[in-house]
């Protein structure tokens, strides 16, 4: 394996993460047993990783057995360019956003959002078209989605 070294993580830092990754609630016990390290090791090398912001445990949500029915790509034009990061912070911090990104190419952000109907999404992206510096909005609503996932850590192996 050759890990990017410039990221501060080893190999046990990647396996332990990968487990975590397979179930959120493994014990360290059994995290070290899977390993062959102590627990201690374990504990350790769990809390750095929580207190230097590389995971944060929660519980997730498949978000259409909760009730969000209506999900979308929202692509988002900003003029002047100038107030491309103002508009990015005013959306990050509405609590419908999902996912937000700068792009390059036709659009300035991306912004994928779950609503909990199609009345929702419709409420939100007259919200952000009233945001200074949004001159045009195109909505494309995600009919089914057939994976949601976290990064595989083995793909930078």
């Amino acid at each position: 394996m050759n890990h990017n070294n410039h990221t501060g993580l080893d190999e046990l830092d990647f396996a332990i993460l990968t487990c975590l990754q397979e179930d959120g609630r493994m014990s360290f016990t059994v995290i070290a047993d899977k390993l062959k390290v102590s627990i201690g090791t374990i504990r350790t090398r769990f809390n750095k990783l929580i207190e230097d912001g590389t995971i944060n445990v929660i519980g997730r949500v498949d978000p259409e057995k909760v009730g969000f029915r209506s999900y979308a790509h929202i692509a988002v034009y900003v003029r002047p360019a100038t107030l491309k990061e103002k508009v990015a912070q005013k959306i990050s911090k509405m609590p419908e956003v999902s996912f937000l990104a700068m792009t390059s190419g036709d659009y300035d952000l991306e912004v994928d959002v779950m609503c909990r109907d199609n009345d929702h999404l419709v409420q939100f992206v007259n919200e952000i078209s009233k945001i200074e510096g949004v001159n045009q909005t195109k909505t494309t609503i995600y009919f089914k989605v057939y994976k949601y996932a976290q990064p595989d850590l083995k793909l930078l192996k």
